[in-house]
């Protein structure tokens, strides 16, 4: 699994001119599912995700996880983190995940996250979405679970 994960003082995703969910102070995590990739992955990130610590805390350091912060997250199925570009200019999309396997592990990062006592909004998987944020700092980190 594949992560870009950015700090935000808000964000939203809009589906037919609809919002479908936002949220303030968080993340907003894009999420892209490998074909090879099953449940100890969605485990294994939503576990990082959730215990990072990226949030300044008195001393104006990155030391305050999403807990000690309140954050909320966003997240987002994104098929194209997995894009190929090494071929002519136009990405292929062959390692992302097919919808029957990238759905349940969708469901299971988002399970994993709420578990862990977080409020996770969402778009909606395969739909087309406009999303917006405000990042914080920046702060983008993109996490990966073969190199976690």
């Amino acid at each position: 699994m594949r992560a870009v994960l950015t700090r935000v003082t808000e964000a939203s995703v809009t589906i037919d001119g609809e919002i479908k969910g936002a949220i303030g102070e968080g993340f907003l995590v894009l999420l892209g599912i490998h074909q090879d990739d099953g449940e100890a992955q969605a485990v294994k990130l939503a576990d990082k995700v959730c215990g990072l610590r990226i949030f300044r805390d008195e001393n104006d350091q990155m030391n305050r996880s999403l807990a000690d912060y309140g954050g909320k997250l966003l997240v987002i199925s994104q098929f194209t983190l997995y894009g190929n570009c090494k071929k002519g200019r136009r990405p292929e999309f062959l390692s992302a995940a097919r919808p029957e396997t990238a759905i349940p592990l969708y469901e299971r990062f988002l399970a994993e996250c709420r578990d862990r006592g977080f409020e996770a909004e969402t778009g909606e998987f395969g739909a087309y979405m406009q999303v917006q944020s405000v990042n914080d700092g920046p702060v983008t980190l993109v996490l990966d679970t073969d190199a976690l």
